[in-house]
């Protein structure tokens, strides 16, 4: 356990830090499952549409940098090209 008043701080930060990321990851996983899971159903027109839920999601992570802009703008491409 901390003992210093700083290191009992840090660990209630990395604790919430923790849920917040947790969140995050579950909600980008869910959406991009969800996206993939429309078009191996062959719902085109629904992932198409569900398509831009998915960019809100994968933008928001990267603005928050929870992810890094690269990576979204690759995500965001595969994911588009997998809908053509």
């Amino acid at each position: 356990m901390p003992k210093t008043k700083s290191a009992k701080k840090a660990l209630r930060q990395s604790a919430r830090r923790r849920e917040v990321n947790l969140s995050r990851e579950k909600k980008l996983k869910e959406t991009v499952k969800k996206f993939k899971k429309l078009l191996a159903g062959k719902q085109g027109e629904e992932a198409k549409a569900f398509l831009k839920e998915v960019y809100k999601t994968i933008d928001k992570m990267a603005k928050v940098d929870f992810i890094k802009r690269g990576r979204a703008d690759r995500m965001k491409s595969r994911l588009a090209k997998k809908l053509k």
